[in-house]
């Protein structure tokens, strides 16, 4: 882990930390965080080498094990995120594996909200169980249901909030202290907030994950992801993890990343101004039935959503009337917004959640999570509003 953290600036301001914070310059006095596109690295001696793999002498070995960008790009995120220690992946899914995985063994208990997103639900409910590892499902917003499934003995709770794509708001501070009455831990999803709306660590939670892919990047270039959590976790069980298995974070996706986070507290306020805006227009359109963003007062959890989250974030899910067919219009005469899976960009992207991110949930257990067919989830970008209203508008009508 890493050499590249400056350890100064840990009482600066979150937008300074997102420039400056991490930064390590080499003797070229560098103005931008130097590229380190290596392999490997080379030893003084012999006595060198195996001094550094015995442990007794902190330096840079291979770079699936630390690099100094990559590092750079963990230590800023720390320090934006208030957490002791962070590991960057090569993507959201490793993190999220190995967040839970390097903690886990046969015969753990886990529980997990049902609201997840498609590849986060795959490992709870599929991959966990081969190894052994019992799973509960509940619902998130039902404390009763945390509660009750506490009662058996439990390692992890897995939750995502706000959730993909219906965007569920979890109590995360209500769940950690039940987790925490049972002895559990618990790790949160937390890639539609970011780490400027919402702060897990500092409502409870134990260990956070991320889809760097999303808004820390922000404008689609690369794949990333990143776990952060207490010091003593991520030396002792998520690194030997780690090291072995390999989901390490390139070095040039780690500079594009760190130079995302110079701008993600700037690109999400508008995110979210521009989100409320549309939001509140989806609302009058006659065959939109329902729309859900936690920044508005008709969002079911927006009393709770206000208190965990600064905004309400980039992210509006709607319904059509009219079911997949008329969602497929809708987004088949769109003219500015792309249809696409991935979200948090500068552009405006949507997508059917029920024949794509969530495809291969049962039709039943998607209806439990609020997906309906006429479900569409807009991630919003940063375009001018009124054009993304009447690209919006004119493909209602089309439907």
């Amino acid at each position: 882990m890493g050499q590249g953290g400056s350890g100064q600036g840990t009482a600066w301001r979150p937008q300074t930390l997102a420039v400056r914070g991490g930064l390590h310059r080499s003797e070229f006095g560098e103005t931008s965080e130097a590229l380190y596109l290596t392999s490997g690295y080379v030893y003084a001696s012999a006595e060198e080498a195996e001094a550094a793999f015995k442990g007794d002498l902190k330096r840079y070995m291979y770079s699936r094990f630390g690099n100094p960008t990559v590092a750079m790009f963990e230590e800023r995120l720390r320090l934006i995120e208030g957490a002791e220690a962070c590991r960057a992946t090569a993507t959201g899914m490793a993190a999220v594996f190995a967040a839970l995985m390097c903690q886990l063994k046969a015969g753990d208990h886990v529980v997990a909200s049902r609201a997840l997103f498609g590849s986060c639900q795959y490992i709870v409910t599929e991959l966990l169980p081969r190894y052994g590892i019992a799973t509960t499902i509940v619902d998130g917003a039902d404390l009763g249901q945390w509660k009750q499934a506490f009662a058996k003995k439990t390692r992890v709770a897995f939750v995502e909030t706000p959730s993909n794509p219906a965007l569920e708001i979890i109590d995360l501070r209500a769940v950690s202290n039940l987790a925490h009455e049972a002895g559990a831990r618990v790790v949160v999803d937390n890639v539609f907030a970011s780490p400027v709306l919402q702060k897990p660590i500092e409502l409870g939670c134990d260990i956070v994950v991320y889809s760097a892919t999303k808004h820390i990047d922000g404008q689609g270039r690369c794949l990333g992801g990143a776990i952060l959590g207490p010091a003593a976790y991520c030396n002792d069980e998520l690194t030997p993890f780690f090291r072995n298995t390999g989901p390490s974070l390139s070095p040039f996706n780690a500079w594009v990343l760190l130079k995302g986070l110079e701008t993600l507290e700037l690109r999400i306020s508008r995110h979210c101004e521009i989100a409320r805006d549309i939001a509140e227009f989806l609302s009058t359109q006659a065959n939109v039935t329902r729309v859900l963003y936690p920044g508005l007062a008709s969002h079911p959890q927006h009393e709770l959503a206000m208190r965990q989250m600064k905004a309400g974030g980039s992210m509006v899910s709607f319904e059509v009337s009219g079911g997949k067919q008329a969602a497929f219009r809708v987004l088949d005469a769109l003219k500015l917004v792309d249809i696409s899976n991935n979200l948090g960009d500068a552009k405006s992207l949507i997508c059917h959640p029920a024949t794509t991110t969530h495809q291969r949930i049962p039709p039943d257990e998607r209806a439990r999570m609020g997906i309906g067919e006429g479900l569409v989830r807009l991630s919003v970008g940063l375009e001018d509003a009124e054009d993304l209203k009447e690209d919006l508008a004119r493909a209602l009508t089309a439907a």
